[in-house]
């Protein structure tokens, strides 16, 4: 299987690695050669740590054979699936659909979008029924999790391949409507902002805070360290996706713009409302 991921930052890396750990040819496609080399880099990275861990038998050269990456989009010709995973803006996926359909129109579609209306992204497209949502989780091959999103047009057959592509990650496929937020970002930032809320207003701690749903209710990892895995730019974009379309509930707080507009954006920058090693 030949398999397309447009955009290969962390998101894009980490699903491009899931699919050649599963055999799978994968296409990359990056906005310039400079940016598809790094996603290279990135991904032969990963599958150098996961040979490391002793979780495949073949080697990094064996696994980064199926792997090509580069700036034209004319390379997805001849994929069965194509994942979009650029930026969390409605625009920007939008066109990035619209030009992936073009370049192959035979292809199934999919966004790894956390919160945006797959029927919305898929009003461009001359054939929407050949689109879904797969929204992967990050790390991605640290997650067991993929939210496969279902819009009013696609095509109920598309669905049912999904959930095979998803297991053959050796991950677990949960099928949700079209609706805002889906049902993991929806219920994972409302924990988050209320966490927010709590820490602004001095109730305990970031880690006493986190404690209390590790602890307390088994939760693997608190509301607030996994902000800062996911990034609080990322949850601010979704937040105000999820108060546009359901109301106030989902105000983002207003010490996450702060944190984000001092660029204190989580595990990535080295601080968010814990203090991280930067990594690249």
């Amino acid at each position: 299987m030949k398999v397309g991921v447009l955009g290969g930052g962390r998101m894009g890396s980490g699903i491009a690695h899931a699919f050649l750990l599963a055999g799978c040819k994968v296409v990359v496609v990056e906005r310039d050669e400079e940016s598809a080399d790094a996603a290279r880099r990135r991904i032969i990275g990963m599958l150098a740590k996961t040979v490391e861990r002793g979780s495949t038998e073949a080697t990094v050269d064996e696994l980064a054979v199926g792997l090509h990456t580069g700036s034209d989009a004319a390379a997805f010709a001849g994929c069965a699936l194509i994942i979009e995973a650029v930026p969390e803006d409605r625009a920007l996926k939008t066109d990035a659909l619209a030009m992936i359909e073009r370049a192959a129109p035979d292809a199934a579609l999919a966004s790894n979008t956390s919160s945006i209306s797959i029927d919305d992204l898929a009003a461009r497209l001359q054939r929407p029924e050949r689109m879904l949502g797969l929204h992967f989780f990050n790390p991605v091959p640290a997650s067991a999790l993929v939210e496969i999103v279902v819009g009013p047009a696609t095509d109920p057959d598309l669905v049912e391949r999904a959930r095979t592509w998803v297991q053959m990650l050796d991950k677990t496929p949960i099928v949700v409507r079209d609706s805002p937020g889906f049902a993991s970002s929806r219920l994972g930032v409302a924990l988050a902002l209320e966490a927010i809320r709590m820490l602004d207003s001095g109730v305990a701690s970031a880690e006493d805070i986190d404690r209390a749903m590790e602890l307390g209710y088994r939760h693997p990892m608190g509301p607030l360290r996994t902000t800062d895995i996911v990034g609080l730019d990322v949850r601010l974009g979704i937040a105000e996706e999820l108060h546009a379309t359901l109301g106030e509930r989902f105000a983002p707080p207003a010490l996450l713009r702060r944190l984000v507009a001092e660029g204190k954006l989580g595990r990535k920058s080295g601080e968010g409302f814990y203090t991280w090693e930067t990594t690249t």
